[in-house]
């Protein structure tokens, strides 16, 4: 049986109040649309998909549709309203199933989609739909008038339909109707649609604190190694530890953070320590490792980046740093601007073996994640 996918894409999107429509704002690296439309190309079960769009995002949405679809695409301009919008998706449908989701939701899943059409398969339709854990009250105007939960649920999309029907039912929707789904035209014009299990994170971006929710994510590694001398203290995570040597270095040699500044700095794209604190530098001779690693937070707000946690770990033959790792937590937090839950430090020897084996030097591995805040432009 021929299946055609249509992802209904020709609205505004004003009430998110961005710059530009909604669907093109980026998530991860791609846009709204993108990953709404991704797991209907992915699915072997679509045959064919179908994009509404407006004239004004008809020339961008082209672009990014040749870019990143193998499913044979095309796009049929909007009308008016969802309604007729995917009204005149709909006469260009040939086949016999259509599902139809919107492209404001990007987490939808295959394993959804799926249980929609295996419902058209049995039923005639199916509709994802999630229990509602909130009262629905009716409203007249700025009273409510009736109040229902155990018989209501919130319906999402995707709805997928016999074509057949479908097409028959939008086929007689007039002007005067009002419809904010495909089910309620569905089910006025042909008979109730059946319902299908649908997913709470299938959620649908309408107003621009929905989009914050979704902060980009950034991840960095980090590495560095001191050799082991006598006349230097020992400084690691920003903590004196009591030793009979210390780490030789241009600054107070702190490897763990030296090793959490560079894994900062690699996750934001940025040039390395090496570069940002010079050995040639005079002015950085016997610097505090802990100052310069809120230089390097600083220069991350600055583009919009702050740390989400951080895991470390230490690589020493002697002395033993279990202890004070709780110091080290205590220290570099606050720092990094997180809890010291956030922070992550194991230590551990390397049994005899390499320069740290040897206790010729100490060395660490540092991994972050950063988040960016969502730079959404001025309100429309």
């Amino acid at each position: 049986m021929k299946t055609t996918a249509i992802i209904t894409a020709a609205g505004k999107g004003s009430r998110a109040k961005l710059n530009k429509n909604k669907l093109l704002e980026k998530i991860g690296g791609k846009t709204v649309l993108e990953l709404a439309l991704l797991p209907f190309d992915y699915n072997e079960r679509i045959d064919e998909i179908i994009v509404t769009a407006s004239k004004d995002d008809y020339a961008e949405y082209k672009k990014i549709l040749t870019c990143v679809t193998n499913t044979p695409t095309r796009i049929v301009t909007g009308g008016e309203t969802r309604t007729f919008s995917v009204l005149n998706a709909l006469n260009e449908c040939d086949g016999d199933i259509v599902i139809i989701h919107d492209g404001a939701r990007p987490f939808v899943t295959e394993e959804l989609i799926n249980r929609c059409l295996d419902s058209v398969l049995t039923f005639g339709s199916g509709v994802a739909c999630v229990s509602s854990v909130d009262t629905v009250g009716v409203i007249d105007g700025d009273f409510i008038t009736q109040t229902h939960r155990n018989d209501c649920c919130n319906v999402q999309t995707p709805q997928a339909f016999l074509l057949s029907e479908i097409t028959e039912a939008y086929s007689r929707v007039t002007e005067m109707d009002s419809f904010t789904d495909d089910a309620g035209v569905y089910a006025k014009f042909v008979k109730p649609a059946h319902m299908v299990e649908g997913e709470k994170s299938n959620v649908k971006l309408t107003f621009r604190e929905d989009f914050e929710k979704y902060p980009d994510l950034y991840c960095g590694t980090g590495f560095d190694l001191h050799r082991l001398i006598e006349g230097r203290k020992l400084v690691l995570g920003g903590v004196l530890i009591p030793h009979d040597k210390g780490l030789l270095g241009h600054s107070d040699a702190d490897c763990v953070i030296h090793s959490l500044m560079d894994a900062l700095l690699s996750a934001a794209g940025l040039k390395d320590i090496g570069n940002l604190f010079p050995d040639t530098d005079l002015g950085f001779k016997d610097a505090d490792s802990a100052v310069l690693l809120a230089s390097v937070v600083s220069t991350l707000k600055e583009i919009n980046l702050s740390v989400k946690n951080v895991s470390l770990v230490i690589m020493a033959e002697k002395p033993r740093l279990a202890k004070y790792t709780d110091a080290m937590k205590a220290r570099l937090a606050p720092i990094l601007g997180v809890s010291e839950s956030d922070v992550g430090i194991s230590c551990t020897t390397l049994e005899g073996i390499g320069t740290v084996g040897r206790e010729e030097g100490i060395a660490a591995q540092a991994y972050v994640l950063l988040q960016k805040s969502r730079n959404l432009g001025a309100r429309l």
